[in-house]
């Protein structure tokens, strides 16, 4: 069978994404199954259990529990705890209260909490920026929000240390899942005592078994930080529900768990499946059923005969981009979750700050070259991309369903021809919506794209800058220079779109010379406001991706073992020709925070590391001197001509065009008959499309001469810059 429509399922389906990813929106897995399931027919339901026990720890009663836990290891608590401890009466007393006013219950809470008479404050506090400086007098809701953040954090800091070690807000015993070949220590820790934390999260799934009664429960797994949640959970449905089969899927499976064999996995789970999860689903639901054979699953792990297989014998297609349906958040709790501000950097927050509804433009990545990525994965390397049209058409059905306008759009990266598709589409349609999106650093991200984009609602962009040097880039084949990065981040500046840059250090080969002028680059595009955001993360090798399968060729080494009987990922392994990369981690991140808060620019560079390093041997105005360079772009013939600015009149008595643009009148002085032409072709472009083919020989037509010097006048370049665009 190619494909096949579910009939008749007599499956009860529970979706659960196990603590923790994040607090400010769902992480959107199961939403994404569950649009599909209705595609089909099958009804399913979900459970967001992060969200759910982070909302029953924070709160009076758990708080209460917290703190009669903790009492019992205050022997050998730090001062910052002890104080936290002696303060527990007031983190009782306001932790309901913050909680709602995250959740934007009671914003009129933000003066009480800006007071800095209200909260309890420990060491979080000591290390606060100027807040004055970050929110200035008008911004006292994300002020009070910033504070009330730092209280959670407060709380966690004091959770980890008395209570639960594995705690954290966006990860839970993260350490447990990286790079874990043996299933041992894992395997040691799922059969200690409970924690306050799994207890919590454990009654949460009881309550919700009890009332949904399902016969599958799917565990989404995307981070190390969500493995060991989801064994406690299938742990507990093993010993409790033992007739409801779980099966296992997500990020952490599809690139760790490819070589599985370690049978003490299905202690906890009955199915591991790979890759996308519709197709695999179908199969599994279909096999419940009794109606295919455990061999014609569908890139399925199961224990048969006492031993892990890998059942792959199932003809069933991978669902198509447009057929999987619109994610469906029904049934989460989409008013309780939290917004919270980290660091007041306006771009950073946008991952912690506000509910996004998470949609993808496309499917894998379109370029799928870099050395350094798993290109050989299917969430990667099986390209497929949607229309404008069904796009838009899932954000409007999604802004239905929710009631939020704002979208990230999740690709590896997202097709800037694509994004050109939709936010004409949307700017058609007259949607508002707000949305920002992953890409990569394109040369065709040209000023007037951006500007399209921005008008479309395009709010940022982050994308992989990696290790900001261009013998470097060459080497992973990011196919970008750091001029055009820098060219393109500046026409998303201009167009008042936000950037946030991934960074990386630590790759193969790599001096500490060329670590040293990668920071100056990030230095200097901070100083220049063409970058707002940005994160280094050190290189790791992976199993997947060209350099962990060709590692010679980047004259690094493989060391230990390289395959395990339960996680295989990363990849351990020595750089005989690079710099000692532990040394600069620390420096890194350091500088970086300060840039991002615009602060630090003009320090020398060594002063934010403690080993010695090289002096950048980079000119101190490289970026400034890539972005005086005239764009000299060339503009294509089936290109698309928009008008971006507002209503437009021609008076023949004054010669003069008035546009009334959103934020002013603008008048323009203009012959008669360019004038005339102008307030046509204009007002057309609102239901009809031009090319700037179609849009020359209309002016032609017009019997208008010369438009080649036309366009290159005075009035053309002000009416460009009002708003006519070529995209």
């Amino acid at each position: 069978m190619n494909s096949f429509q579910l009939e008749n399922v007599n499956q009860k389906i529970l979706l659960v994404c196990p603590p923790f990813t994040q607090l400010n929106t769902p992480y959107p897995a199961t939403a994404y199954l569950k649009g599909f399931l209705n595609t089909q027919g099958v009804e399913s339901t979900q459970l967001d259990l992060g969200i759910e026990t982070i909302l029953r720890l924070f709160s009076k009663k758990g708080l209460e529990e917290l703190f009669a836990v903790a009492s019992e290891n205050l022997d050998e608590a730090s001062d910052n705890s002890l104080r936290i401890f002696a303060l527990r009466e007031r983190y009782i007393h306001t932790i309901d209260a913050v909680i709602g006013f995250l959740q934007d219950d009671d914003p009129t809470l933000s003066h009480f909490i800006c007071e800095r008479n209200f909260l309890p404050e420990a060491s979080k506090f000591e290390q606060m920026e100027d807040l004055e400086w970050a929110f200035g007098s008008m911004g006292i809701r994300d002020k009070a929000r910033h504070l009330a953040t730092l209280y959670l954090e407060d709380i966690g800091d004091f959770i980890v240390e008395l209570v639960d070690p594995h705690f954290g807000f966006s990860r839970y015993a993260e350490r447990l899942g990286i790079s874990a070949r043996s299933f041992d220590e894992l395997y040691k820790e799922l059969y200690e005592d409970q924690s306050l934390i799994t207890k919590m999260m454990l009654s949460i799934l009881k309550d919700r078994i009890e009332a949904e009664k399902p016969t599958l429960v799917c565990l989404s797994v995307p981070f190390p930080g969500n493995l060991f949640a989801a064994f406690k959970c299938g742990q507990w449905l093993k010993k409790n529900h033992p007739n409801i089969t779980i099966a296992m899927g997500g990020g952490f499976p599809n690139t760790e768990l490819r070589s599985l064999s370690d049978s003490r996995v299905f202690e906890f789970v009955d199915f591991i499946t790979l890759d996308d999860g519709e197709a695999p689903l179908m199969t599994l639901l279909s096999h419940l059923d009794g109606k295919t054979e455990t061999a014609n699953l569908k890139r399925t792990f199961t224990l048969v005969d006492g031993a892990v297989k890998y059942c792959n014998g199932s003809t069933t297609e991978d669902i198509k981009q447009e057929k999987v349906g619109t994610p469906d958040y029904s049934g989460l709790p989409l008013k309780k979750y939290l917004s919270v501000i980290q660091i007041t950097n306006p771009m950073h927050r946008l991952w912690s700050d506000g509910r996004w509804n998470k949609l993808t433009m496309a499917h894998g990545c379109y370029w799928g070259k870099c050395t350094f990525c798993d290109i050989s994965l299917d969430y990667i390397k099986n390209y497929e991309g949607s229309s404008a049209m069904l796009t838009v058409d899932r954000m409007e059905e999604l802004v239905a369903q929710t009631g939020e306008r704002g979208f990230h759009f999740v690709d590896e990266a997202a097709p800037p021809a694509l994004m050109k598709a939709i936010a004409l589409e949307i700017l058609k349609r007259k949607l508002v919506v707000t949305w920002w999106a992953n890409i990569r650093f394109e040369k065709s991200f040209n000023y007037d794209l951006c500007r399209l984009l921005a008008a479309s609602g395009c709010i940022a962009i982050s994308g992989g800058l990696e290790v900001a040097s261009d013998r470097l880039l060459k080497l992973i084949s990011k196919g970008v220079s750091i001029e055009q990065v820098s060219k393109v981040n500046e026409n998303f500046n201009r167009a008042g779109i936000m950037v946030h840059a991934y960074l990386m250090y630590g790759f193969p080969t790599q001096t500490a010379q060329e670590t040293i002028d990668s920071l100056e680059v990030v230095r200097q595009m901070f100083e220049m406001n063409v970058m707002q955001s940005a994160y280094w993360h050190r290189f790791a090798m992976t199993a997947h991706s060209p350099v962990g399968k060709n590692p010679e060729k980047f004259n690094v080494k493989i060391v230990g073992e390289s395959i395990g009987p339960f996680a295989n990922n990363d990849l351990q392994h020595e750089d005989p020709t690079g710099a000692d990369h532990d040394q600069f981690g620390e420096g890194l991140k350091k500088s970086l925070f300060n840039y991002m808060h615009c602060v630090g620019f003009e320090l020398p560079l060594q002063d934010w590391f403690e080993d010695e390093m090289p002096e950048t041997s980079l000119p101190a105005n490289l970026i400034e001197s890539y972005l005086a360079e005239p764009e000299n772009r060339e503009l294509k013939q089936t290109a698309q001509v928009v008008w971006l600015g507002g209503p437009v009149e021609y008076d023949m008595s004054e010669c003069t065009l008035t546009i009334y643009d959103k934020k002013e009148t603008i008048y323009l002085e203009c012959p008669i008959a360019e004038g005339q032409w102008l307030e046509s072709v204009l007002q057309s472009m609102s239901t009809e499309e031009f090319t700037f083919k179609s849009f020359i020989e209309d002016y032609n037509d017009s019997h208008l001469e010369d438009f080649e010097s036309f366009w290159k006048d005075e009035l053309m370049e002000e009416l460009r810059e009002i708003g006519l665009l070529v995209v």
